[in-house]
């Protein structure tokens, strides 16, 4: 199952994320997954369970969005959003269209959780966290 890796690189990039801001933990993350990516949403939600285990993401709720296919018509020039077993232009119907969005696998949102503030401004990062021990 591909999910779990995906999932995997997915937890590596929060991962950097939470290590960059002094992050103590993740709460929550959002994906955006498009309509055409070869993505089960299911297959990926039971995936993340297994590749945030023993991670700073390891009680992180993940959210996933869906995103929708949108095509440019080289005929017309409109821009319209089509369902996926229909890649035609939604205005004039023709075949001869160039996918926009609708493939993408996107880590859209990431809320972490930071160490208290220290009371002491000198210990005290930019960010107003307190630095790692």
């Amino acid at each position: 199952m591909h999910e779990l890796s995906l999932c995997q690189n997915l937890i590596a990039a929060v991962e950097r994320i939470a290590r960059r801001e002094n992050a103590t933990r993740v709460r929550s993350l959002t994906v955006s997954v498009g309509a055409l990516c070869g993505v089960e949403p299911t297959s990926l939600a039971q995936a993340f369970e297994i590749a945030r285990a023993g991670t700073v993401a390891h009680d992180a709720q993940l959210h996933l969005q869906s995103a929708p296919v949108r095509v440019a018509c080289e005929t017309c020039g409109a821009q319209s959003e089509v369902p996926v077993q229909r890649l035609l232009c939604g205005c004039c119907g023709g075949w001869r269209v160039r996918l926009l969005a609708g493939e993408e696998l996107l880590l859209t949102r990431v809320e972490i959780e930071c160490k208290a503030p220290s009371a002491d401004p000198a210990t005290a990062c930019e960010c107003g966290t307190a630095p790692k021990d």
